[in-house]
């Protein structure tokens, strides 16, 4: 069994904790003993489908691509989350399918897809099939589901926090089993991240069964959670340095590039929409960051 580092007790036993340059030498130097700091950065950009006609997404899929993204993310939603709330919209999976078609090099996944949604056996037999459509380019994002709106019109049973997280923890072996089954079987192992941030379930579930853990919030509570992940897997006799860290970013490296990255943060996305025209400035900020970091590396 592998044992959890010790670094983000410094950062536990503090929540009011700040990084400041002092924080941020002690954590660099802590981090570079983990076995995930050792990866590259990468970047992803989340074009949410809301907004806009296809057209729209099917141009920001091409310039996100040539642009150099690692990952194309879409999000598993049937109505917008911002703005008019009967705003224009389109389906998750569909459009992986057609992403899969459209570019050549870029990973394709969801952030995440809504475990409740689909039958667990037929997810794992889409996500093949887009595997195979993309030659070997799907991540399987996954979580426990959370937009109550999206149950009620689509006549889901939206349950309980604990019941849904419930029902991810069955899915992901029935998922992994699946894939076995499928012939043809899967071009790739199929990566899988989960999303999400409860401590005494999902970051569990992180340590079993996750390629890639996506997380949310401050620099302090990213750091925190991974620190609880590490633990997880300690408990689990899972190596936490085969666990991608993720996460999402709203302003530019300039501001967190340099702190994301001290705790171990390795796959970063930005997300846009229809409304703003799928601006892409952002993005090309932090892939400037990306390659910058990774040619010191």
């Amino acid at each position: 069994m592998s044992r959890a580092p010790q670094w983000p007790t410094l950062i536990r036993n503090r929540p009011a904790w700040r990084i400041g340059i002092a924080g941020l030498v002690r954590i660099r130097s802590l981090v570079s003993e983990l076995p995930y700091a050792s990866r590259p950065v990468r970047v992803g950009v989340q074009l949410q489908p809301q907004h806009a006609d296809y057209g729209d997404l099917r141009r920001a899929v091409t310039a996100a691509e040539e642009a150099g993204v690692d990952v194309i993310f879409t999000w598993d939603h049937f109505f917008p989350l911002g703005g008019d709330p009967n705003g224009k919209h389109f389906e998750c999976w569909t459009m992986l399918a057609a992403w899969a078609e459209q570019t050549e090099r870029v990973e394709l996944s969801a952030l995440v897809t809504c475990n409740s949604y689909r039958n667990s056996d037929l997810l794992a037999d889409m996500a093949r099939t887009v595997d195979h459509i993309s030659g070997g380019r799907l991540i399987l994002g996954i979580g426990a589901g959370w937009f109550e709106k999206d149950y009620e019109e689509y006549g889901y049973e939206f349950g309980t926090p604990g019941s849904r997280i419930a029902a991810l923890g069955n899915s992901l072996p029935r998922i992994r089993a699946r894939f076995d089954r499928l012939n043809p079987p899967p071009t790739r192992p199929i990566p899988i991240l989960v999303g999400g941030g409860g401590e005494r379930k999902t970051l569990r579930l992180a340590a079993e069964h996750a390629d890639i853990w996506h997380g949310f919030g401050s620099v302090n509570t990213l750091a925190r959670k991974n620190g609880i992940l590490d633990d997880w897997c300690a408990k689990v006799g899972r190596d936490p340095g085969e666990i991608e860290r993720s996460t999402s970013a709203r302003s530019g490296p300039e501001e967190l590039g340099e702190q994301l990255v001290a705790i171990g943060e390795r796959l970063i996305t930005i997300g846009t929409d229809g409304t703003s025209g799928f601006d892409l400035a952002l993005t090309r900020d932090w892939l400037q960051f990306r390659d910058e970091q990774n040619a010191d590396a």
